[in-house]
C-alpha cells in the first residue's frame, strides 16, 4: 500500500552542518510543539548513539503520554538524515507500522533550504484516511517547526552552542 507523503520547506539561516548538530542534540526535540491535536514532544533520549549517527535510536516521549522509536537510517550531516519512526504506542499503533522522515540540506546564499519528507505507512486501507486526517495536521506541525528553527537561528546568529566572544 503506498505511503501517505507531504513535505515543508524552508531556508534557515544555518550551515547544513549546524542543523544536523541540532538535530542530533535530542534536547531540542521538546521545540516540536506539534498542532492542535497532535502533540508535541514532551521527551526524547539516545537509547543506542553511534558515532556516526547511523543506528542511532532515540525513544521519544510526546506530550499525550504516547511513545515510539526514532532510528537514524541515514546521516549525512551536509546532505541527508533519514529516520524511521515505529515502535508506535496506542493509538497509532492501531494506524500505522511505520513513518519515513528525510530531512534534505541545500546551500543556499542567505542558509540552507531544508525539506523535510514524510512517508506515512497505513496498517491497512481500512485505517488510511484516518493516517490522511492525521497527516494533515502533521504537515502543519512541521511547517511551525521549522518556521521555529528559522527564527531562533536569525535571532541567535552564533548558534546555540556558542555565544559571541566579548572583548573586555
Amino acid at each position: 500500500m503506498p505511503p501517505i507523503t507531504f513535505e515543508a520547506r524552508k531556508t534557515i539561516p544555518r550551515t547544513a552542518a549546524e542543523i544536523a548538530s541540532e538535530i542530533a542534540d535530542t534536547a531540542r526535540w521538546r521545540e516540536f510543539q506539534g498542532y492542535a491535536i497532535l502533540p508535541g514532544i514532551e521527551s526524547a533520549e539516545y537509547e543506542r548513539r553511534t558515532e556516526e549517527m547511523t543506528g542511532s535510536r532515540v525513544r521519544v516521549r510526546n506530550r499525550d503520554g504516547s511513545e515510539h522509536i526514532e532510528e537514524i537510517t541515514e546521516w549525512d550531516a551536509e546532505n541527508k538524515i533519514v529516520m524511521s519512526l515505529h515502535e508506535f504506542s496506542a493509538p497509532l499503533n492501531r494506524l500505522a507500522t511505520h513513518f519515513i522522515e528525510e530531512w534534505n540540506f541545500e546551500a543556499k546564499n542567505n542558509g540552507t533550504l531544508v525539506t523535510r519528507k514524510f512517508q506515512m505507512f497505513p496498517r491497512q486501507s481500512i485505517t488510511r484516511p484516518f493516517l490522511w486526517l492525521i497527516s494533515l495536521f502533521f504537515r502543519r506541525a512541521v511547517a511551525l517547526h521549522l518556521d521555529e528553527m528559522a527564527r531562533a537561528a536569525a535571532s541567535n546568529p552564533f548558534g546555540s552552542s556558542s555565544s559571541p566572544k566579548r572583548t573586555p
